[in-house]
Protein backbone atom coordinates (compact mmCIF):
# COMPACT_ATOMS: atom_id res chain seq x y z
CA UNK A 1 0.00 0.00 0.00
CA UNK A 2 1.27 3.64 -1.20
CA UNK A 3 2.02 5.71 2.18
CA UNK A 4 1.17 9.01 1.91
CA UNK A 5 3.98 11.66 1.63
CA UNK A 6 5.65 13.27 4.51
CA UNK A 7 4.03 16.69 5.78
CA UNK A 8 7.09 19.11 5.36
CA UNK A 9 7.54 22.89 5.02
CA UNK A 10 7.96 22.82 1.84
CA UNK A 11 4.09 20.89 0.98
CA UNK A 12 2.76 22.43 4.10
CA UNK A 13 3.42 25.81 1.94
CA UNK A 14 1.68 24.48 -1.00
CA UNK A 15 -1.21 22.87 1.03
CA UNK A 16 -1.70 26.70 2.81
CA UNK A 17 -1.47 28.45 -0.83
CA UNK A 18 -3.83 25.62 -1.92
CA UNK A 19 -6.36 26.57 1.20
CA UNK A 20 -5.85 29.93 0.18
CA UNK A 21 -7.08 30.03 -2.92
CA UNK A 22 -9.94 27.93 -2.26
CA UNK A 23 -11.10 30.00 0.50
CA UNK A 24 -11.01 33.06 -1.39
CA UNK A 25 -12.75 31.68 -4.51
CA UNK A 26 -15.53 30.46 -2.11
CA UNK A 27 -15.76 33.61 -0.42
CA UNK A 28 -16.15 35.23 -3.84
CA UNK A 29 -18.89 32.66 -4.85
CA UNK A 30 -21.39 33.41 -2.12
CA UNK A 31 -22.15 36.87 -4.07
CA UNK A 32 -22.78 34.82 -7.38
CA UNK A 33 -24.73 32.14 -5.37
CA UNK A 34 -26.54 34.82 -3.31
CA UNK A 35 -27.50 36.54 -6.33
CA UNK A 36 -28.87 33.77 -8.45
CA UNK A 37 -30.67 32.45 -5.04
CA UNK A 38 -28.72 29.11 -5.02
CA UNK A 39 -27.42 27.50 -1.75
CA UNK A 40 -23.73 28.11 -1.64
CA UNK A 41 -23.26 24.79 -1.43
CA UNK A 42 -23.71 23.69 -4.94
CA UNK A 43 -21.03 26.20 -5.43
CA UNK A 44 -18.58 24.82 -2.96
CA UNK A 45 -19.23 21.07 -4.08
CA UNK A 46 -18.24 22.47 -7.72
CA UNK A 47 -15.16 23.95 -6.64
CA UNK A 48 -14.02 20.45 -5.50
CA UNK A 49 -15.19 18.85 -8.07
CA UNK A 50 -13.12 20.97 -10.72
CA UNK A 51 -10.52 20.12 -8.41
CA UNK A 52 -10.81 16.42 -8.11
CA UNK A 53 -9.59 13.62 -10.39
CA UNK A 54 -11.85 14.65 -13.62
CA UNK A 55 -10.65 18.24 -13.12
CA UNK A 56 -7.38 19.45 -12.15
CA UNK A 57 -6.32 15.29 -11.05
CA UNK A 58 -6.14 15.89 -7.21
CA UNK A 59 -6.68 12.24 -5.69
CA UNK A 60 -8.82 11.85 -2.53
CA UNK A 61 -10.59 8.58 -1.52
CA UNK A 62 -10.93 8.65 2.05
CA UNK A 63 -14.20 8.58 2.81
CA UNK A 64 -13.30 7.75 6.27
CA UNK A 65 -11.64 10.93 6.76
CA UNK A 66 -13.89 12.71 5.22
CA UNK A 67 -17.04 11.25 7.56
CA UNK A 68 -14.66 12.14 10.79
CA UNK A 69 -14.17 15.63 9.28
CA UNK A 70 -18.17 15.83 8.13
CA UNK A 71 -19.83 15.36 11.57
CA UNK A 72 -16.99 18.16 13.27
CA UNK A 73 -18.28 20.42 10.57
CA UNK A 74 -21.71 19.58 11.48
CA UNK A 75 -21.18 20.56 14.93
CA UNK A 76 -20.19 24.11 13.70
CA UNK A 77 -23.00 24.53 11.28
CA UNK A 78 -25.42 23.50 14.13
CA UNK A 79 -23.64 25.14 16.98
CA UNK A 80 -23.98 28.38 14.79
CA UNK A 81 -27.60 27.62 13.83
CA UNK A 82 -28.75 27.76 17.57
CA UNK A 83 -26.85 30.55 18.64
CA UNK A 84 -28.36 32.48 15.83
CA UNK A 85 -32.11 31.64 16.29
CA UNK A 86 -34.16 33.13 18.85
CA UNK A 87 -36.07 31.42 21.05
CA UNK A 88 -39.44 33.16 20.88
CA UNK A 89 -39.47 33.11 17.63
CA UNK A 90 -39.25 29.01 17.55
CA UNK A 91 -40.75 28.08 21.10
CA UNK A 92 -44.47 27.87 19.62
CA UNK A 93 -43.22 26.09 17.15
CA UNK A 94 -41.11 23.21 18.94
CA UNK A 95 -43.82 20.68 19.71
CA UNK A 96 -44.55 20.88 15.72
CA UNK A 97 -41.13 20.50 14.70
CA UNK A 98 -40.33 17.93 17.46
CA UNK A 99 -43.00 15.39 15.71
CA UNK A 100 -41.86 16.43 12.27
CA UNK A 101 -38.10 15.75 13.07
CA UNK A 102 -39.30 11.99 14.54
CA UNK A 103 -42.84 10.97 13.17
CA UNK A 104 -42.01 12.91 10.28
CA UNK A 105 -38.52 11.31 9.05
CA UNK A 106 -40.27 8.16 9.84
CA UNK A 107 -43.05 8.29 7.28
CA UNK A 108 -40.55 9.67 5.27
CA UNK A 109 -37.67 6.40 5.30
CA UNK A 110 -40.57 4.31 4.50
CA UNK A 111 -42.06 5.89 1.32
CA UNK A 112 -38.60 6.63 -0.13
CA UNK A 113 -37.46 3.39 1.22
CA UNK A 114 -40.46 1.76 -0.83
CA UNK A 115 -39.89 3.50 -3.76
CA UNK A 116 -36.15 2.54 -3.82
CA UNK A 117 -36.83 -0.88 -3.72
CA UNK A 118 -39.71 -1.46 -6.00
CA UNK A 119 -38.35 1.27 -8.79
CA UNK A 120 -35.17 1.58 -8.26
CA UNK A 121 -34.12 -2.32 -7.61
CA UNK A 122 -31.82 -1.33 -4.46
CA UNK A 123 -32.64 -4.26 -1.87
CA UNK A 124 -33.90 -3.78 1.39
CA UNK A 125 -31.52 -2.77 3.39
CA UNK A 126 -30.00 -0.60 0.85
CA UNK A 127 -33.44 0.94 0.26
CA UNK A 128 -33.98 1.68 3.91
CA UNK A 129 -30.61 3.20 4.22
CA UNK A 130 -31.74 5.23 1.08
CA UNK A 131 -34.43 6.42 3.22
CA UNK A 132 -32.85 7.30 6.20
CA UNK A 133 -29.90 9.16 4.36
CA UNK A 134 -31.81 11.61 2.31
CA UNK A 135 -35.21 11.82 5.03
CA UNK A 136 -32.80 14.73 6.92
CA UNK A 137 -33.05 17.97 6.18
CA UNK A 138 -29.47 20.15 6.43
CA UNK A 139 -29.23 23.14 8.74
CA UNK A 140 -26.64 25.24 6.74
CA UNK A 141 -29.42 24.83 3.51
CA UNK A 142 -32.18 26.04 5.88
CA UNK A 143 -30.51 28.59 7.51
CA UNK A 144 -29.19 29.95 4.64
CA UNK A 145 -32.39 30.27 2.73
CA UNK A 146 -34.32 31.77 5.54
CA UNK A 147 -31.67 34.24 6.31
CA UNK A 148 -32.74 35.57 2.38
CA UNK A 149 -36.33 34.90 3.08
CA UNK A 150 -38.74 36.50 5.16
CA UNK A 151 -41.11 34.40 6.44
CA UNK A 152 -43.59 34.69 9.19
CA UNK A 153 -42.11 33.21 12.85
CA UNK A 154 -44.60 30.31 12.98
CA UNK A 155 -42.99 29.15 9.63
CA UNK A 156 -39.33 29.89 9.89
CA UNK A 157 -39.41 28.63 13.56
CA UNK A 158 -40.61 25.12 12.39
CA UNK A 159 -37.95 24.62 9.70
CA UNK A 160 -35.56 26.06 11.73
CA UNK A 161 -35.79 23.90 14.90
CA UNK A 162 -36.55 20.95 12.46
CA UNK A 163 -33.22 21.00 10.59
CA UNK A 164 -31.72 21.62 13.69
CA UNK A 165 -33.71 18.63 15.45
CA UNK A 166 -33.96 16.32 12.92
CA UNK A 167 -30.14 14.93 12.24
CA UNK A 168 -30.23 12.90 15.42
CA UNK A 169 -32.84 10.71 14.73
CA UNK A 170 -31.30 10.14 11.35
CA UNK A 171 -28.19 9.49 12.41
CA UNK A 172 -28.93 7.11 14.42
CA UNK A 173 -31.46 4.62 11.56
CA UNK A 174 -28.41 5.10 9.29
CA UNK A 175 -25.59 3.40 11.81
CA UNK A 176 -28.21 0.88 12.65
CA UNK A 177 -29.07 0.08 8.78
CA UNK A 178 -25.34 -0.19 8.37
CA UNK A 179 -24.70 -2.52 10.92
CA UNK A 180 -27.06 -5.12 10.23
CA UNK A 181 -30.61 -6.04 9.08
CA UNK A 182 -33.44 -5.45 11.26
CA UNK A 183 -35.78 -8.11 12.26
CA UNK A 184 -39.33 -7.45 13.29
CA UNK A 185 -38.66 -7.57 17.07
CA UNK A 186 -35.29 -5.09 16.50
CA UNK A 187 -37.86 -2.39 15.47
CA UNK A 188 -38.77 -1.70 19.14
CA UNK A 189 -35.19 -2.00 20.64
CA UNK A 190 -34.51 0.68 17.74
CA UNK A 191 -37.38 3.34 18.95
CA UNK A 192 -36.66 2.69 22.53
CA UNK A 193 -32.66 3.62 21.12
CA UNK A 194 -33.92 6.57 19.71
CA UNK A 195 -35.73 7.86 22.55
CA UNK A 196 -33.10 7.21 24.90
CA UNK A 197 -30.94 9.05 22.88
CA UNK A 198 -32.88 11.72 22.04
CA UNK A 199 -33.47 12.61 25.86
CA UNK A 200 -29.58 12.02 26.97
CA UNK A 201 -28.81 14.60 24.47
CA UNK A 202 -31.64 16.75 25.34
CA UNK A 203 -30.44 16.66 29.29
CA UNK A 204 -26.69 16.90 28.61
CA UNK A 205 -27.55 20.26 26.12
CA UNK A 206 -29.37 21.98 28.95
CA UNK A 207 -26.77 21.17 31.24
CA UNK A 208 -23.89 22.57 29.75
CA UNK A 209 -25.64 25.46 28.35
CA UNK A 210 -27.17 26.28 32.06
CA UNK A 211 -23.17 26.14 33.47
CA UNK A 212 -22.54 27.87 30.43
CA UNK A 213 -24.45 30.91 31.44
CA UNK A 214 -23.98 31.00 34.90
CA UNK A 215 -19.93 30.78 34.63
CA UNK A 216 -19.54 33.70 31.14
CA UNK A 217 -22.47 35.47 32.87
CA UNK A 218 -20.66 35.95 36.34
CA UNK A 219 -17.15 35.72 35.06
CA UNK A 220 -15.18 39.04 33.69
CA UNK A 221 -13.08 37.86 30.80
CA UNK A 222 -9.63 39.64 30.30
CA UNK A 223 -10.58 40.34 26.39
CA UNK A 224 -14.24 39.87 24.75
CA UNK A 225 -12.25 37.90 22.29
CA UNK A 226 -12.32 34.98 24.72
CA UNK A 227 -16.38 35.33 25.28
CA UNK A 228 -16.71 33.30 21.38
CA UNK A 229 -14.21 31.09 22.00
CA UNK A 230 -15.40 29.95 25.36
CA UNK A 231 -18.86 29.94 23.79
CA UNK A 232 -17.86 27.55 20.88
CA UNK A 233 -15.97 25.39 23.04
CA UNK A 234 -18.73 24.74 25.66
CA UNK A 235 -21.02 23.75 22.33
CA UNK A 236 -18.35 21.13 21.18
CA UNK A 237 -18.34 20.18 24.83
CA UNK A 238 -21.70 19.10 24.76
CA UNK A 239 -21.25 17.36 21.52
CA UNK A 240 -18.76 15.15 23.19
CA UNK A 241 -20.04 14.68 26.18
CA UNK A 242 -23.52 13.80 24.87
CA UNK A 243 -21.79 11.27 22.54
CA UNK A 244 -19.79 10.04 25.32
CA UNK A 245 -22.87 9.13 27.46
CA UNK A 246 -24.51 7.48 24.78
CA UNK A 247 -26.60 10.10 23.44
CA UNK A 248 -27.44 12.20 20.70
CA UNK A 249 -24.57 14.54 20.64
CA UNK A 250 -25.89 16.24 17.42
CA UNK A 251 -29.18 17.19 19.33
CA UNK A 252 -26.53 18.18 22.75
CA UNK A 253 -24.72 20.81 20.47
CA UNK A 254 -27.65 22.34 19.02
CA UNK A 255 -29.79 22.60 22.26
CA UNK A 256 -26.61 24.10 24.37
CA UNK A 257 -25.89 26.88 21.55
CA UNK A 258 -29.95 27.65 21.48
CA UNK A 259 -29.52 28.14 25.33
CA UNK A 260 -26.32 29.84 25.06
CA UNK A 261 -27.46 32.31 22.15
CA UNK A 262 -30.52 33.32 23.98
CA UNK A 263 -28.92 33.85 27.53
CA UNK A 264 -27.59 37.76 28.59
CA UNK A 265 -24.47 36.95 27.85
CA UNK A 266 -21.60 39.85 27.74
CA UNK A 267 -20.60 40.77 23.60
CA UNK A 268 -23.55 38.41 22.16
CA UNK A 269 -23.05 40.11 18.85
CA UNK A 270 -19.58 39.15 18.74
CA UNK A 271 -19.94 35.57 19.81
CA UNK A 272 -22.69 35.05 16.90
CA UNK A 273 -20.14 36.68 14.36
CA UNK A 274 -17.58 34.46 14.80
CA UNK A 275 -19.45 31.44 15.03
CA UNK A 276 -20.72 32.56 11.86
CA UNK A 277 -16.94 32.69 10.42
CA UNK A 278 -16.38 29.13 11.72
CA UNK A 279 -19.43 27.77 9.97
CA UNK A 280 -18.64 29.61 6.66
CA UNK A 281 -15.39 27.71 6.74
CA UNK A 282 -16.52 24.35 8.10
CA UNK A 283 -19.30 24.84 4.97
CA UNK A 284 -16.58 25.41 2.65
CA UNK A 285 -14.49 23.05 3.51
CA UNK A 286 -16.81 20.21 3.71
CA UNK A 287 -18.57 20.77 0.69
CA UNK A 288 -15.10 20.69 -1.05
CA UNK A 289 -14.10 17.60 0.39
CA UNK A 290 -17.17 15.83 -0.86
CA UNK A 291 -16.62 17.47 -4.22
CA UNK A 292 -13.28 16.22 -4.23
CA UNK A 293 -14.68 12.56 -2.81
CA UNK A 294 -17.14 11.84 -6.08
CA UNK A 295 -16.24 10.53 -8.88
CA UNK A 296 -18.58 12.43 -11.79
CA UNK A 297 -18.01 10.01 -14.83
CA UNK A 298 -19.22 7.47 -11.92
CA UNK A 299 -22.59 8.83 -11.54
CA UNK A 300 -23.77 8.43 -15.06
CA UNK A 301 -25.74 5.21 -14.74
CA UNK A 302 -27.21 6.55 -11.06
CA UNK A 303 -28.27 9.24 -12.69
CA UNK A 304 -31.76 8.87 -13.46
CA UNK A 305 -32.38 6.59 -10.18
CA UNK A 306 -31.74 9.68 -8.41
CA UNK A 307 -34.20 11.43 -9.99
CA UNK A 308 -37.13 8.68 -9.64
CA UNK A 309 -36.09 8.51 -5.79
CA UNK A 310 -35.76 12.22 -5.71
CA UNK A 311 -38.74 12.63 -7.47
CA UNK A 312 -40.76 10.44 -4.78
CA UNK A 313 -39.11 12.12 -1.96
CA UNK A 314 -40.14 15.67 -2.87
CA UNK A 315 -43.28 15.23 -3.99
CA UNK A 316 -44.96 12.45 -2.26
CA UNK A 317 -42.83 11.21 1.25
CA UNK A 318 -41.79 14.61 2.40
CA UNK A 319 -45.33 16.32 1.70
CA UNK A 320 -46.86 13.56 2.96
CA UNK A 321 -44.54 13.60 6.25
CA UNK A 322 -45.84 17.08 6.75
CA UNK A 323 -49.47 16.47 6.94
CA UNK A 324 -49.46 13.49 9.00
CA UNK A 325 -47.12 15.49 11.22
CA UNK A 326 -49.22 18.59 11.37
CA UNK A 327 -52.75 16.54 11.75
CA UNK A 328 -52.38 17.80 15.32
CA UNK A 329 -51.73 21.19 14.82
CA UNK A 330 -53.51 24.19 13.27
CA UNK A 331 -51.11 24.70 10.12
CA UNK A 332 -53.21 25.37 7.05
CA UNK A 333 -52.49 24.34 3.50
CA UNK A 334 -50.58 26.91 2.35
CA UNK A 335 -47.97 26.41 5.48
CA UNK A 336 -48.26 22.79 4.94
CA UNK A 337 -47.30 23.16 1.12
CA UNK A 338 -44.17 25.98 2.11
CA UNK A 339 -43.38 23.18 4.96
CA UNK A 340 -43.25 20.41 1.98
CA UNK A 341 -41.34 21.96 -0.28
CA UNK A 342 -38.88 23.55 2.28
CA UNK A 343 -37.41 20.51 3.19
CA UNK A 344 -33.86 21.64 1.33
CA UNK A 345 -31.56 18.61 1.45
CA UNK A 346 -27.30 19.04 1.67
CA UNK A 347 -24.12 18.35 3.41
CA UNK A 348 -25.79 16.28 5.99
CA UNK A 349 -27.57 13.61 3.48
CA UNK A 350 -24.01 13.25 1.34
CA UNK A 351 -21.89 13.02 4.84
CA UNK A 352 -24.44 10.16 5.78
CA UNK A 353 -23.61 8.52 2.84
CA UNK A 354 -20.50 8.38 4.01
CA UNK A 355 -21.65 5.41 7.07
CA UNK A 356 -22.42 2.28 4.82
CA UNK A 357 -19.37 3.06 2.19
CA UNK A 358 -16.99 3.16 5.70
CA UNK A 359 -19.27 -0.03 6.98
CA UNK A 360 -18.54 -1.08 3.68
CA UNK A 361 -22.63 -2.35 3.28
CA UNK A 362 -23.54 -3.86 -0.16
CA UNK A 363 -24.39 -1.42 -2.65
CA UNK A 364 -22.88 1.59 -0.60
CA UNK A 365 -21.61 2.81 -3.53
CA UNK A 366 -24.21 3.57 -5.52
CA UNK A 367 -26.35 4.74 -2.42
CA UNK A 368 -23.38 7.61 -2.38
CA UNK A 369 -23.85 8.33 -5.92
CA UNK A 370 -27.51 8.85 -6.02
CA UNK A 371 -27.73 10.74 -2.95
CA UNK A 372 -24.76 12.76 -4.82
CA UNK A 373 -26.98 13.54 -7.87
CA UNK A 374 -30.13 13.55 -5.96
CA UNK A 375 -29.03 16.68 -3.63
CA UNK A 376 -27.59 18.66 -6.25
CA UNK A 377 -30.75 18.59 -8.87
CA UNK A 378 -33.10 19.14 -6.39
CA UNK A 379 -31.22 21.80 -4.63
CA UNK A 380 -31.03 23.46 -8.19
CA UNK A 381 -34.69 22.99 -8.59
CA UNK A 382 -35.93 24.18 -4.70
CA UNK A 383 -33.62 26.48 -4.17
CA UNK A 384 -34.12 29.30 -6.16
CA UNK A 385 -37.95 28.56 -6.75
CA UNK A 386 -38.58 28.77 -2.92
CA UNK A 387 -39.00 32.75 -2.49
CA UNK A 388 -41.52 32.40 -5.51
CA UNK A 389 -43.76 30.18 -3.83
CA UNK A 390 -43.49 31.81 -0.66
CA UNK A 391 -44.93 35.07 -2.62
CA UNK A 392 -47.33 33.11 -4.49
CA UNK A 393 -48.34 31.52 -1.14
CA UNK A 394 -48.77 34.87 -0.09
CA UNK A 395 -46.21 34.24 2.93
CA UNK A 396 -43.38 36.23 2.67
CA UNK A 397 -43.28 38.79 5.47
CA UNK A 398 -40.72 41.06 4.45
CA UNK A 399 -42.72 43.92 6.38
CA UNK A 400 -42.18 42.63 9.53
CA UNK A 401 -40.12 44.71 12.74
CA UNK A 402 -36.47 43.14 12.98
CA UNK A 403 -35.41 42.67 16.82
CA UNK A 404 -32.34 44.99 17.62
CA UNK A 405 -28.88 43.72 18.39
CA UNK A 406 -28.01 44.38 21.99
CA UNK A 407 -24.85 43.87 23.21
CA UNK A 408 -23.76 43.74 26.61
CA UNK A 409 -20.09 44.65 27.86
CA UNK A 410 -19.66 44.23 31.87
CA UNK A 411 -17.80 47.12 34.03
CA UNK A 412 -17.00 45.81 36.98
CA UNK A 413 -15.86 48.40 38.61
CA UNK A 414 -18.39 50.72 37.55
CA UNK A 415 -21.06 47.91 38.71
CA UNK A 416 -22.49 49.13 35.48
CA UNK A 417 -23.30 47.52 31.73
CA UNK A 418 -22.56 48.92 28.08
CA UNK A 419 -25.42 48.27 26.04
CA UNK A 420 -24.44 48.52 21.89
CA UNK A 421 -27.36 48.90 20.16
CA UNK A 422 -27.90 48.50 16.54
CA UNK A 423 -31.37 50.28 14.88
CA UNK A 424 -32.01 47.66 11.87
CA UNK A 425 -34.34 48.09 8.76
CA UNK A 426 -37.96 47.81 9.60
CA UNK A 427 -37.30 48.52 13.27
CA UNK A 428 -39.80 50.92 14.74
CA UNK A 429 -37.22 52.71 16.82
CA UNK A 430 -37.29 54.60 13.58
CA UNK A 431 -38.76 57.85 14.47
CA UNK A 432 -38.78 57.69 18.15
CA UNK A 433 -37.26 60.49 20.21
CA UNK A 434 -34.73 59.78 22.89
CA UNK A 435 -37.05 60.95 25.59
CA UNK A 436 -39.92 58.60 24.11
CA UNK A 437 -37.84 55.23 24.81
CA UNK A 438 -38.82 56.17 28.75
CA UNK A 439 -35.58 54.30 30.00
CA UNK A 440 -35.22 52.93 33.36
CA UNK A 441 -33.39 55.23 36.12
CA UNK A 442 -30.18 54.12 36.08
CA UNK A 443 -30.05 54.07 32.19
CA UNK A 444 -29.40 56.41 29.54
CA UNK A 445 -28.22 56.85 25.84
CA UNK A 446 -24.99 58.67 25.99
CA UNK A 447 -24.05 58.21 22.80
CA UNK A 448 -24.85 57.69 18.83
CA UNK A 449 -23.22 57.03 16.05
CA UNK A 450 -24.17 57.83 12.89
CA UNK A 451 -23.22 57.63 9.28
CA UNK A 452 -19.54 57.43 10.53
CA UNK A 453 -20.40 60.40 12.72
CA UNK A 454 -20.69 59.94 16.88
CA UNK A 455 -23.00 63.04 18.83
CA UNK A 456 -24.28 62.74 22.11
CA UNK A 457 -28.07 63.26 21.60
CA UNK A 458 -30.18 65.66 23.15
CA UNK A 459 -33.70 64.12 24.88
CA UNK A 460 -35.66 65.37 21.69
CA UNK A 461 -33.03 63.63 18.95
CA UNK A 462 -35.21 61.37 16.68
CA UNK A 463 -33.17 57.94 16.00
CA UNK A 464 -32.90 56.53 12.53
CA UNK A 465 -32.67 53.05 10.86
CA UNK A 466 -28.77 52.26 10.55
CA UNK A 467 -28.23 54.13 14.29
CA UNK A 468 -25.84 52.72 16.68
CA UNK A 469 -26.81 53.47 20.54
CA UNK A 470 -24.59 53.33 23.27
CA UNK A 471 -26.93 52.89 26.29
CA UNK A 472 -25.22 52.75 29.96
CA UNK A 473 -26.77 50.68 32.68
CA UNK A 474 -26.39 50.13 36.35
CA UNK A 475 -26.76 45.89 37.00
CA UNK A 476 -29.57 46.84 38.80
CA UNK A 477 -31.66 48.18 35.30
CA UNK A 478 -30.14 46.10 32.83
CA UNK A 479 -32.11 44.05 32.09
CA UNK A 480 -34.83 46.36 32.39
CA UNK A 481 -33.10 48.55 29.76
CA UNK A 482 -33.12 45.79 27.16
CA UNK A 483 -36.35 45.01 27.70
CA UNK A 484 -37.74 48.16 27.26
CA UNK A 485 -35.28 48.72 23.99
CA UNK A 486 -36.18 45.56 22.60
CA UNK A 487 -40.11 46.52 23.17
CA UNK A 488 -39.60 49.84 21.25
CA UNK A 489 -38.09 47.93 18.46
CA UNK A 490 -41.07 45.98 18.22
CA UNK A 491 -43.54 48.13 18.92
CA UNK A 492 -42.57 51.94 18.70
CA UNK A 493 -42.58 54.52 21.00
CA UNK A 494 -46.26 53.87 22.22
CA UNK A 495 -44.92 50.31 23.40
CA UNK A 496 -46.30 49.39 26.86
CA UNK A 497 -48.93 51.93 26.59
CA UNK A 498 -50.95 49.84 24.09
CA UNK A 499 -49.71 46.56 25.08
CA UNK A 500 -51.82 45.90 28.60
CA UNK A 501 -47.91 45.46 30.36
CA UNK A 502 -47.36 48.14 32.98
CA UNK A 503 -44.91 51.02 31.69
CA UNK A 504 -41.61 51.87 33.04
Amino acid sequence: MEEDPPLTVDRLNQLLLLSALVLLIAVAAVRLSSRSGLPSLLVYLGIGIAIGQDGLGVQFSNTELTQTLGYAALVVILAEGGLSTKWGDIRPSVPAAAVLSTVGVAVSVAVTAAAAHYLVGLSWQASLLMGAVVSSTDAAAVFSVLRRLPLPKRLAGVLEAESGFNDAPVVILVVAFSSHSLTADDWYVLVGEIVLELVIGLVVGLMVGKLGELGLGRVALPSSGLYPIAVMALCVLAYAGGAIAHGSGFLAVYVTALFLGNAKLPHRPAVRGFADGLAWIAQIGLFVLLGLLVTPHDLDDDFWPAIVVGLVLTVVARPLSVMVSMLPFDQRWRDQALLAWAGLRGAVPIVLATIPRVTEVEGSERIFNIVFVLVIVFTLVQGPTLPWLARTLRLSDGEEPVDLDIESAPLERLRGHLLSVAVPRYSKMHGVEVAELRLPPGAAVTLVVREGNSFVPLPTTILRHGDELLVVATDKVRDAAEERLLAVGRGGKLAGWLSGKPRP
